[in-house]
């Protein structure tokens, strides 16, 4: 990643950790996004973006217009500006297809670089990879095609085991589908069946996901969300199969601009695009066979910073990543998480390793809710397990670990809502049994590590026992037994405590 430092000496925000930059020119947007924290998953700290609109009018004059490129000059202005006074230490910048494509492309490079800005022109198959590589970075498990849909160009990518094969870049971005769409549907179609029959992907999603990248198709699945009523508005690996996407294409061919801008988190700029994204996909969909869609909220960013990571970093599990800084900057002692995990493991060694990694996930947030009005823990709880800026984990995952969350911090064995509608009843149950042993192992060491470390809970088939040594006896006090009892009765055995 290329460095750029704003000063005489590398500079290091307060905390310590040094804040990465990327400032993607894209044909549609351009966007800054700061981030800081563990390389596996930053947080992020800035995001914002200016539609400037680089791509609009380039199929039928070849160039970038003047007012697009006086946006984009004010934008790279403000966004070096921001970069600076935030400390950032080291920041890449990266411009697309338009740019790429455009005859005056090189009058804005020429303008970011009298910044101090070193702008990194990506190739199409170079964009490509960076957005197989962002999704693999947030779904580890990816197997299938991934769409990026920009406003200069679609990418394709192939993922499988967590590498990135076959991938190519065609020009069918946003800006370019209306001219593409003006002669019917039928001209459509057959142009973007040449165009992927050409170069070699026709049916070869037959019978996998299409992962779904893009500012367009995310907004898809924000109106999809608002038409259904779902419950949990996060986009990331929301799911539509072909079914949900004919059905908003006919919407779309219906529904008013000033309908879809009442609706909740809908972007007004992304508005004009809906109807050529959506009559793309329903094409795509055909022609790569592909049995569903499944958004992703990682592309080309997020695939950059993945790919400047060892091996050892990028095998790591992104979840567990977040939700261990997030325990560590929440919680009261930085190792309970890892440490209470270990401590109920033995009480659900039938579990799956998909559940394992959840109920890990739902230990290390254990503390979450302790700095929370009383009142509220449970609810705080939940709220961050639903809402948290969480990847490789889908709504189902999200609703366990809520569960689990909203129990262990004294919500109680019922499950609130959402959580009916995105779990099934017997996976909650088994999240509430993970809730009831993570309250009685924190209220047993007070959320320190030494009477975990000295103490194990066994379940014998019979009973579930406690032993603890000699001098943690005095540990077992009333309302320890209270807990211990209740995950007892919940797994329907009886409580027992050995000390010694």
């Amino acid at each position: 990643m290329a460095t750029l430092f704003f000063g005489k000496a590398k500079p290091r925000a307060a905390n310590g950790e040094p804040r990465t930059a990327i400032i993607d020119i894209g044909s549609n947007s351009i966007r800054l996004v700061v981030y800081q924290g563990p390389a596996r998953l930053p947080a992020i700290l800035f995001n914002e973006k200016v539609m400037a609109g680089l791509g609009r009018g380039f199929a039928e004059t070849g160039a970038i217009d003047a007012g697009a490129l006086e946006l984009a000059r004010m934008a790279l202005a403000r966004f070096a500006a921001v970069a600076r006074e935030m400390e950032v230490a080291t920041l890449k910048v990266v411009a697309t297809a338009a740019v790429r494509d455009a005859a005056n492309g090189g009058e804005l490079l020429a303008e970011a670089r009298a910044m101090g800005l070193a702008v990194e022109l990506l190739s199409g198959e170079q964009e490509a990879l960076g957005a197989g590589l962002g999704v693999l970075s947030a779904i580890p498990e990816a197997d299938g095609i991934v769409g990026d849909l920009g406003g200069g160009s679609l990418e394709l990518v192939r993922v499988r085991s967590g590498a990135v094969e076959a991938r190519a870049s065609f020009p069918l971005g946003v800006l370019r589908l209306p001219a593409l769409r003006a002669e019917g549907p039928r001209k459509f179609d057959r142009a973007v069946d040449r165009l992927i029959a050409a170069a070699g992907w026709e049916a070869r999603g037959a019978g996998l996901p299409l992962y779904l990248v893009g500012g367009s198709w995310r907004s898809l699945a924000r109106l999809d969300m608002y038409q259904t009523g779902y419950k949990l508005p996060i986009i990331h690996q929301y799911e539509m199969p072909p079914a949900t996407i004919a059905r908003l294409t006919r919407t779309l061919a219906q529904i008013s601009k000033g309908t879809l801008r009442q609706i909740p988190n809908l972007s007004a700029a992304r508005i004009p695009t809906l109807g050529d994204a959506c009559a793309l996909l329903g094409v795509l969909l055909r022609h790569l066979g592909a049995r569903t869609t499944i958004v992703s909220a990682f592309g080309l960013r997020e695939g950059l910073l993945y790919a400047a990571l060892s091996p050892e970093e990028r095998a790591l599990d992104p979840l567990i990543v977040a939700a261990r800084e997030e325990g560590r900057r929440l919680g009261r002692f930085p190792e309970h998480g890892d440490l209470l995990d270990s401590w109920i493991a033995p009480l659900f060694e039938s579990d799956a390793p998909a559940l394992r990694r959840l109920r890990h996930a739902a230990c290390l947030l254990a503390d979450v809710g302790w700095r929370a009005n009383p009142e509220f823990r449970a609810e705080r709880g939940v709220e961050i397990a639903l809402h948290g800026n969480w990847v490789a984990i889908d709504a189902a995952g999200r609703a366990l670990v809520a569960q689990a969350l909203f129990t262990s911090l004294g919500g109680g064995l019922g499950a609130p809502e959402p959580l009916p509608a995105l779990a099934g009843p017997v996976e909650l149950k088994r999240a509430v049994a993970w809730g009831l042993a993570m309250r009685l192992g924190q209220r047993l060491s007070g959320g320190l590590a030494g009477p975990l470390t000295r103490s194990r809970l066994a379940d014998d088939g019979a009973a579930l026992v406690l032993s603890l040594a000699a001098s943690d006896r005095a540990l077992y006090s009333e309302a320890v037994e209270r807990r211990h009892k209740a995950l007892a009765s919940a797994l329907g055995r009886q409580a027992v405590v050995r000390a010694g």
